[in-house]
């Protein structure tokens, strides 16, 4: 199985992504998997002995939902912690990254147009998200996509990943 993690802070455009490639992609090929579609919920995890494996427990319940098809897997995946600490099932044989990285002012204006209930409710709880993105940036030499969607339609960004993920499988 190829895994291709698209990554990015919140509000950098990851679900719309998803829903847009599950579009485009063959089903039979390719599954189409966001993070919060596995079913686990981090508040089972936060404050327990094993916090720690939330992000393990997701990406194995995602590789077992892709039922063997190459998948597109939407989460806030931090590459270095993938790389370094992440128990990567033994069927996935090539990860590859792609980053969604607007502009800052893109992030704080999408995350304040979201509901309260999402929890976006002040520039307080937006700053690190902002900071993650800055992180992207800084790093994006690192990551085999690195796309700056700030200024690109939902289309222009869903043909560049569809392209790459075609490309590599």
């Amino acid at each position: 199985m190829k895994l291709f993690i698209i990554t990015g802070c919140c509000g950098s455009g990851k679900s719309t992504m998803k829903d847009a490639l599950a579009a485009v992609l063959d089903s039979d090929k390719y599954a189409c998997i966001d993070n919060d579609e596995v079913g686990l919920n981090w508040w089972d995890y936060v404050g327990t002995d094993h916090e720690h494996k939330y992000k393990d427990d997701t990406l194995a319940k995602a590789v077992e939902m892709a039922g063997g098809k190459d998948m597109v897997f939407v989460s806030c995946i931090n590459p270095q912690d993938y790389y370094t600490m992440a128990e990567v099932p033994e069927c996935v044989e090539n990860t590859y990254f792609t980053v969604l990285c607007p502009a800052d002012e893109e992030i704080v204006r999408r995350l304040k147009a979201r509901p309260a209930e999402r929890g976006f409710t002040s520039d307080e709880k937006i700053a690190p998200h902002v900071e993650f993105n800055k992180w992207f940036r800084r790093n994006k030499g690192k990551f085999q996509l690195f796309i700056d969607n700030t200024n690109q339609t939902e289309k222009e960004t869903t043909e560049l990943i569809a392209n790459f993920v075609k490309a590599n499988t």
